[in-house]
Formats: C-alpha cells, sequence, structure tokens
C-alpha cells in the first residue's frame, strides 16, 4: 500500500468584485503566491465561483492538518489585505476570527477534505457553488450514490450493487448519523429532504472507502449574525466501483431549487455554468455551480476540466433562466422568499418590536367587538 493522499479544498468569500459578483485578479494572483510558497504541499490549484476563492490541494498530512488549515487561513487574510487595498466589498466578511486556533473550521471558510489511497486512476470532479447553502449537494449526491434511474452502475455494476453509506448531519443539534442505502433509502429521505438544516456530508462505500465528501459550515449560524450564504464546495471521486464521471455529472443537467440567492434569503433554480460564466449578476444570482475535472496522477492535478462548459448543459441553463423568471415573478412572497426562521436579512424582530402593543389575542378582540354590539 502507497501513503495515502489527501485532497482538501477549502473556500471563503474575502471581498467582492464588484458587489457579490466575482473576484478581482489580483486577489487570485495572492492566493496562488500564497501557497506557492509551501514546502509541504504536492500540488494546488486556485480558482473562484461567484465572489468565493476556493483553494484545492493536495499533500500527505491528513485532514484537518493545521499546517494545511494554517495555510489556507494565512492565505485568505493575505487575500483580504489586497481586498481592503482595493476597497471590495465585505472584504473578510467570512474571516469570523482574529487569530487561528489550529482547525479552520468553524471560524468560517468552508472546508471539505477526504485522504485516500490513489488508484491506478484517480478522477475526481470538485464542485463549487455560489448564493447557496451547503444543503444544495443533498439532491445531487442522492441522485448519483442512490438513484438508479441517474446512476446504472447501481443496477449493472457488481462493484456499485450493494450501495453505499451516506453520513448526515444535523446543523442544528450539531449531531451525526449514518444511513445505508439501499435498504435504509426512505429513512434517509426522510432528512435530506429538508436540507436547510440536514446536510449530506460524506458518501462511503460499504468497505469505508471514501467517495465524496462536502463542506457543511453555515455561517449564519457561526456568526450569529448575516455574513453571507455559506456558498459550499464538494468532492466526489469516480469511476472503478464509483459513479462514471457521466453518472455524477448528471443531477445538474436538471436544476434543482436551493436556497440563498440575493441577500441569503431567496429560493432559486441552481444553474450549471463554466468557470467563465460563474459570475452571479441577475438579483445577485441565480445561484451557480461550476464542476472541475482532475485526473490525479502521484498526488498532481492534472487539469481542470470545465465539465459545465459543455453545450450539453445549455439546456439546464435555459431551464434555469425559466425557473429564475417565475420565482422572481414572486418577490417578496414566499416560497421565493424564504420562510422567516431561515431568512438571515430580516427586518422581523424589528417590526415586531415596533407593533407588539398593536397584537391582541383574537378571542379578546371578538369578545370586545361583541360587547361593542350589545
Amino acid at each position: 500500500m502507497g501513503e495515502k493522499l489527501t485532497l482538501s479544498v477549502i473556500k471563503a468569500d474575502v471581498g467582492g468584485y464588484v458587489g457579490h459578483s466575482s473576484v478581482h485578479p489580483k486577489l487570485l494572483e495572492k492566493a496562488g503566491e500564497c501557497l506557492g510558497e509551501s514546502k509541504f504541499l504536492v500540488d494546488y490549484h486556485v480558482t473562484h465561483v461567484g465572489d468565493d476563492i476556493n483553494l484545492i490541494m493536495t499533500h500527505r498530512k491528513g485532514v484537518d492538518n493545521a499546517e494545511v488549515h494554517q495555510l489556507a487561513w494565512d492565505t485568505f487574510l493575505a487575500c483580504t489585505e489586497a481586498a481592503k487595498e482595493l476597497k471590495l466589498y465585505g472584504a473578510g466578511q467570512d474571516l469570523l476570527s482574529d487569530a487561528f486556533s489550529g482547525n479552520i473550521k468553524g471560524m468560517g471558510p468552508g472546508v471539505a477534505e477526504m485522504e485516500f489511497e490513489e488508484r491506478g486512476s484517480e478522477p475526481v470532479i470538485v464542485f463549487m457553488a455560489d448564493k447557496t447553502e451547503p444543503g444544495a449537494w443533498n439532491y445531487p449526491l442522492y441522485k448519483m450514490f442512490a438513484d438508479p434511474f441517474n446512476t446504472i452502475g447501481l443496477v449493472i455494476d457488481p462493484n456499485m450493487h450493494e450501495g453505499f453509506i451516506f453520513e448526515v448531519h444535523d446543523l442544528i443539534e450539531n449531531k451525526k448519523v449514518k444511513f445505508s442505502l439501499p435498504e435504509e433509502l426512505y429513512d434517509l429521505l426522510v432528512f435530506i429532504g429538508a436540507p436547510g438544516r440536514f446536510c449530506i456530508k460524506s458518501v462511503y462505500k460499504r468497505d469505508g472507502t471514501i467517495a465524496a465528501t462536502s463542506s457543511t459550515e453555515k455561517l449564519n449560524f457561526l456568526a450569529g449574525q448575516y455574513v453571507g450564504k455559506d456558498d459550499p464546495v464538494c468532492i466526489v471521486r469516480c469511476q472503478s466501483g464509483l459513479p462514471a464521471v457521466g453518472e455524477v455529472l448528471e443531477p445538474f443537467a436538471n436544476p434543482h431549487l436551493v436556497s440563498g440567492w440575493m441577500r441569503g434569503s431567496h429560493s432559486g433554480p441552481l444553474m450549471p455554468v463554466s468557470f467563465e460564466n460563474s459570475n452571479p449578476t441577475r438579483f445577485d444570482g441565480p445561484p451557480r455551480v461550476i464542476a472541475a475535472g482532475f485526473q490525479i496522477a502521484n498526488g498532481k492535478l492534472i487539469g481542470p476540466q470545465d465539465f459545465f462548459a459543455d453545450v450539453a448543459y445549455d439546456g439546464a441553463r435555459q431551464k434555469a433562466n425559466k425557473i429564475a423568471n417565475y420565482m422572481r415573478s414572486l418577490g417578496p412572497f414566499e416560497p421565493h422568499r424564504l420562510s422567516l426562521d431561515e431568512m438571515e436579512y430580516t427586518t422581523l424582530p424589528i417590526v415586531l418590536k415596533r407593533l407588539q402593543d398593536r397584537f391582541v389575542p383574537i378571542e379578546e378582540d371578538e369578545a370586545a367587538a361583541a360587547k361593542d354590539e350589545e
């Protein structure tokens, strides 16, 4: 057995250009410089989706490694300084602390990491989304690893026929639970159908081999105030007993509704786009997802291939635009606007406080009216 490889994807919004739409080239250049100075990374790639910088790194130090997380933190700090010089919007908004504590989780940035033995051929897809939350991966991960109408390998590939193990996190109670599929499929769906609270963190083969993992940090819970949606990342390994590349990409051909969009407070379609078109502008959206494909060879990231640049996703984009038109027509009404308990920018507490004396029990009001009639 060879030495295990770790693939870490860590993202943060440290300043938007212009507004919340994109990342200034100087920040990407600065991030590349910082990672290039590392002595322990095997390889790295810097990219962005919308206003989020994504650091894709390979190394041999395992998940949750303090040195790796410190490198990412220092990189984001350096990018924040560049953002402040350019007066970019929301400079440093995802960095919720002034000091690094040994692990970047809980400090604002999103983290997805997996450790594995590199196979003879190791195709990996890194999905990165903007203007949405971690639960956005629930639908596609379910389709990839549990739905035979999406992934025919579940039926005809002997190495996949036994199914997979799904690890689900409860982001409110801070608990996790594992489901064995297909036998616990219906139990799984009870939870992941509520993506605002329950998120698929990881998927494993029956023997414990990691197949997929995502970021599940929710900034609004960490910060106690609105600091942007969480703009999650997800890593999926492909082929050889795992879903084929085409099976992993297929769920995004049908844009599903996700939470986020404008001010993190609206539902909209997750639009699969090319790297070039990953800058959301319409109502700060619609939410976007890009797919970067890599062949990993001895730890080196061979790629990326821009999967959603394919014209085969033109129909998905057209459908997403039609859905966006309909959802936008609803304006401040649910289900376009999120329910009040999910909204991050909300005037509800202010309005309730101002009008609290005007709210009276319905029965009391009816009794007073009846007395007046007498």
